[in-house]
């Protein structure tokens, strides 16, 4: 079974409420992405990737979203034990709502998302746990258009996807006439193929910046580039 709880250097993540537990995706998510002044978490879930967001930019304004309910009350009470409790706001709302209402359209600098990519996939019977994993109540062509009308002209978005999920996002993306600017590899090992990509990109068109980066250089031991990037973090 999970442990109910994952403790970093700054704060503690609960999650016994919430159907997708801390991981690497969102570690790596949180680390990596860029920030600003005002920064957007599309399901936030435990809220992990709004605490690293908000302990990496301590001026920044966190909004953090999500569309179950008790991944937001748990998101809530690990922001409120946290330092971050005044940086961080979390709501229980879809970013597709969000978008639809122009009182809410904020001019993010940032938003970052670990999506729910799984399209025309066999599903787990918990509901809560598709919800996280699967696209259909998310789906890209509408999680771009609701970026476009929440990021400023300069903003990033940053996601981390599966390896065989990149052209799908990118090619979406493209037709939302978002730029990829950033976008890094990573291999489990540097032995095996990268699994899962961060990207990041903008409205405005940029010289695109590639990378790739190693989780172990062997079982059990954290890479140089993984152990610089999540130092801030881990224990």
């Amino acid at each position: 079974m999970p442990n109910t709880f994952f403790r970093f250097k700054k704060f503690i993540v609960h999650q016994e409420h919430c159907a997708m537990k801390v991981g690497t995706d969102g570690v790596l998510l949180g680390a990596w992405a860029r920030g600003g002044g005002r920064i957007l978490d599309i399901g936030t879930g435990t809220g992990l990737v709004a605490l690293m967001m908000a302990q990496r930019f301590p001026h920044a304004q966190v909004d953090a979203i999500d569309i179950d309910a008790d991944a937001c009350s748990q998101a809530v009470d690990n922001v409120e034990a946290s330092p971050f409790a005044e940086n961080v706001k979390v709501e229980c709302l879809s970013v597709q709502r969000m978008a639809g209402d122009e009182r809410r359209w904020t001019a993010y600098d940032a938003v970052v998302s670990n999506p729910p990519f799984f399209e025309n996939a066999l599903k787990a019977p918990a509901l809560a746990r598709n919800r996280a994993r699967h696209n259909d109540t998310l789906p890209y062509d509408e999680l771009f258009a609701a970026v476009r009308r929440l990021i400023s002209s300069e903003g990033q978005f940053s996601v981390i996807i599966p390896f065989d999920y990149r052209g799908r996002l990118e090619q979406e993306a493209a037709l939302w006439g978002f730029h990829l600017v950033r976008r890094c590899a990573i291999r489990t090992t540097p032995a095996k193929q990268p699994k899962r990509y961060l990207l990041a990109f903008c409205l405005q068109a940029g010289e695109l910046e590639t990378t790739e980066g190693v989780l172990e250089v062997q079982p059990g031991v954290r890479s140089e580039w993984y152990r610089q990037l999540t130092e801030d973090f881990y224990l």
